[in-house]
């Protein structure tokens, strides 16, 4: 369906694709709000929204300022995670890749890695640094991929191996660090969101808004790069260019949630080929990418702060234990595939 807002603008709407990014708002509301009223301390819904309106009550700590900053950051982690994973599957054609595939997450590891080791940056400081190494990895991949052009395959695999590189420089580190430090890491590099919140959601948040007309954009490039290579450029795209912006988008988004909580994995990699079932479109949505890894990390949250009570579970920890099954099956099923 084509919506004309304006005689110059001219917009294409999925009807179905419409219907399932509103059930995926309303889905992600309920589970907020489930979020938000589980736990050690149960808190009633009406609390909570008394809570929100900011109305003085009982529950003000539990929910004002541990748990609705917490949820927030979640939703928009796994947005973030969600557009990404989106951004380089439609670049290099494969379900099976994403942001930690290409080293953005192993960067990232290994440049908090350093940080801690050369005591070069405080700890506040990490977040930023973080993420300049998960940039960092991803064009030292891109440059080494490139040949006369990009090629998907090539990327991945330079990618691969970037990221084995990188991840031995982080076990060197832990073998031969002090246990206080060493334990600091191995907590960063499951991935969790506790005892994070507004501090690290404001600028993922400010991330997310100054790209939303490179978002806009994507969502028009993404199209005939569904086409193979010779159809698109017949077509006026000028492929090289635009699987290069896709792809620095995409790092972007993933090195900076990376940044705000840790490397989670498989979030990037399983709500975009989830998003494109319930959607059932040619090329990967891209809303629903990002409302689908956001509902994927909240629930994932919820479930890692409720499952053992008084134990809390890292949700990275928790979304690589479901993950790594959906991989399984996904091999599985490519290898079917005639």
């Amino acid at each position: 369906m084509v919506l004309r807002p304006h005689p110059w603008v001219s917009l294409l709407l999925h009807r179905r694709s419409g219907c399932v990014a509103v059930a995926l708002v309303l889905l992600l509301a309920a589970v907020m709000l489930v979020s938000a009223c589980l736990g050690q301390t149960y808190v009633p819904p009406a609390e909570v929204w008394r809570t929100l309106r900011g109305d003085a009550g009982p529950y003000d700590l539990v929910v004002g300022e541990l748990r609705v900053p917490r949820i927030a950051l979640g939703a928009l982690v796994g947005a973030a995670l969600g557009l990404s994973g989106a951004l380089v599957q439609t670049v290099t054609r494969n379900p099976l890749a994403s942001p930690d595939v290409i080293g953005v997450g192993h960067g990232a590891a290994a440049a908090t890695v350093l940080a801690l080791a050369t005591g070069v940056a405080s700890p506040g400081a990490m977040p930023a640094v973080s993420v300049a190494g998960g940039l960092a990895a991803a064009a030292l991949v891109y440059l080494l991929a490139w040949r006369r052009g990009m090629h998907p395959n090539r990327f991945v695999l330079t990618g691969v191996g970037i990221g084995v590189a990188l991840s031995a420089v982080v076990q060197l580190y832990l073998t031969d660090s002090e246990l206080e430090a060493a334990e600091q890491v191995k907590l960063w590099l499951t991935g969790s969101l506790n005892g994070r919140g507004w501090e690290q959601a404001g600028p993922l948040a400010a991330v997310l808004l100054l790209a939303l007309p490179a978002l806009v954009w994507a969502s028009r490039a993404v199209r005939p790069l569904g086409l193979d290579t010779d159809t698109a450029a017949a077509l006026g795209v000028r492929v090289g260019r635009t699987r290069l912006g896709l792809t620095v988008l995409g790092v972007v988004l993933a090195a900076t949630a990376t940044g705000a909580a840790g490397p989670i994995g498989f979030v990037a990699l399983t709500a975009p080929q989830l998003a494109r079932r319930l959607t059932r479109t040619p090329q990967l949505p891209l809303v629903a990418s990002a409302l689908t890894g956001a509902v994927v990390l909240v629930g994932a949250d919820l479930a890692a702060r409720t499952l053992l009570p008084p134990l809390e579970i890292p949700v990275g920890a928790l979304t690589a234990l479901v993950g790594g099954p959906y991989l399984l099956w996904l091999l599985g099923r490519d290898r079917r595939d005639p």
